[in-house]
């Protein structure tokens, strides 16, 4: 029926044999002990939307004079756009990806992990998307 199965769970191991047995499916246990590679910040609260996008633009500017790429995630293509017009008044060069520029998507992300990339998009470059550091891009801090 489907080319590929597969899911996520925290308590598959205990019914490896079941999922085997059953479904002709292996469980791949995957550890828990490692070390979070992830940074957590505190909540930030504005006053406005204008407040808002306006300490977006702060901070990728500040990530833009580092060289370190910035993907900007948006709910919108209206924000999106609004976005990309604050970056043009600042003299930031940036891509954007939304509905509006949907051919351009894979050249878009293949250059979304530069250094000094800024990429805009709507949640079309979001969850399983994969975007490829350039060289030099994890000295810098990474991909934002």
């Amino acid at each position: 029926m489907y080319d590929k199965l597969s899911g996520m769970t925290g308590t598959a191991d205990t019914e490896a044999a079941e999922f085997e047995k059953i479904y002709n499916l292996g469980v791949t246990v995957i550890p828990t002990h490692r070390p979070i590679k992830r940074n957590d910040f505190n909540d930030v609260i504005y006053k406005s939307m204008q407040a808002k996008y306006k300490a977006v633009i702060k901070e990728v500017s500040e990530y833009y004079a580092k060289g370190q790429p910035v993907l900007i995630g948006t709910v919108s293509v209206e924000v999106s756009e609004l976005l990309s017009k604050m970056l043009k008044q600042k003299g930031i060069p940036h891509n954007v990806l939304n509905a509006k520029q949907h051919q351009s998507e894979a050249q878009i992300v293949s250059q979304a992990g530069l250094k000094k990339s800024i990429t805009i998009a709507t949640n079309m470059a979001g969850r399983g998307t994969d975007i490829k550091l350039g060289p030099g891009v994890e000295e810098l801090g990474g991909f934002t």
